[in-house]
């Protein structure tokens, strides 16, 4: 048998910071997501060899183990030896010798959820393969409680609940690890329209979010009016994006695209920097009405919305930067488990 899981990484399309503590416990944060065809795989496959294999395809790493219910945490790995300590401590595994394996579609610190994304899929395995009874909110407070208290990782909470639940959402995030999610039913030819013009590009840079987010997470602490002021705004950046999403107001995207890059600049330094801002220029001269920084900011992916036909005038400006445009879809589908034969 092969326990298999496969869960979507996510693009945010507004409020992005908002979800992070201590914001979200003060003044409640909202988010807008959608998730896209990239993944995060996970496959947990029995072997002959005694103890337990943990490996990385993407990354080409990999771990050996004596069987033992609590696997170093030491900056190898981490993530999957997490997950896996977590899941001994609350549900015991049969003593069965077995190469956990993963593979993620995207870089990590690209920004499109990455870390979070591997972690539901993950769980999602060890689920299928223990036959758990999770649902979708269980799973993704169990891969954020993981994450952020188990390997004291800095982060916010929506890359989990985007990758367990799918789908484009409204999230809402409030004090003691609440979180609301509200799938939006857009009507089919909004989407479509949306994906059409939104480009997803990789700056071919990756960055560590956990620096960027622990000084966002500071400047709330020390009441830092501009950062907090920014954040506010973000927040009402995701309520304006829902209502032009539903309403078929596709033409103001990239304005309030604009809108959230413009005030998300004040929430910490380095989310953009001088290559950012240059490209970025350079894009909306090409015909794009506005853009945004994926994830915490300062490389990994951007989106930008290009309404008629610019999207081609924008992507042979991208592709002057050295970067690379990744074709994607759009996604309903959030985790999903299977056992092979």
């Amino acid at each position: 048998m092969i326990y298999r899981s496969r869960a979507p990484l996510r693009i945010g399309l507004a409020g992005g910071g908002t979800d992070v503590s201590p914001y979200s416990d003060e003044f409640g944060g909202a988010i807008l997501n959608a998730t896209i065809s990239h993944y995060a795989h996970a496959s947990i496959q029995p072997i002959e060899e005694n103890g337990i294999i943990i490996q990385t395809l993407d990354r080409k790493e990999e771990q050996r183990f004596e069987w033992n219910n609590n696997l170093p945490i030491d900056g190898k790995l981490d993530l999957l030896k997490g997950v896996y300590n977590r899941i001994q401590k609350d549900y015991g595994l049969p003593m069965t010798n077995f190469c956990l394996s993963t593979f993620v579609d995207a870089p990590a610190g690209s920004g499109l959820g990455t870390s979070s994304t591997l972690v539901v899929a993950i769980i999602g395995a060890f689920a299928e393969m223990l036959k758990l009874p999770l649902g979708e909110y269980d799973i993704a407070h169990y891969a954020y409680d993981i994450e952020r208290k188990d390997l004291q990782l800095a982060g916010g909470k929506q890359d989990q609940y985007a990758a367990t639940f799918g789908g484009v959402n409204f999230m809402e995030f409030y004090s003691d690890d609440k979180v609301i999610v509200n799938p939006l039913r857009i009507k089919q030819e909004y989407l479509n329209e949306l994906e059409n013009n939104l480009v997803l590009y990789f700056t071919s840079t990756s960055r560590e979010s956990a620096t960027i987010i622990k000084e966002q997470q500071k400047n709330v602490l020390e009441k830092n009016e501009k950062s907090i002021e920014a954040m506010h705004l973000l927040k009402d950046q995701a309520r304006m994006m829902k209502e032009a999403l539903l309403k078929g107001r596709l033409h103001e995207v990239g304005e309030i695209l604009d809108y959230g890059f413009q005030q998300k600049r004040n929430m910490a330094k380095n989310i953009s920097n001088d290559a950012i801002e240059t490209l970025y220029e350079a894009v909306k001269k090409a015909g794009a009405t506005g853009g945004k920084i994926s994830g915490a900011g300062g490389g990994g992916f951007m989106i930008f919305y290009c309404p008629g036909n610019t999207r081609y005038k924008v992507i042979e400006t991208l592709n002057t930067f050295g970067g690379e445009v990744k074709p994607y879809r759009f996604t309903k589908e959030g985790l999903r488990t299977w056992t092979a034969q």
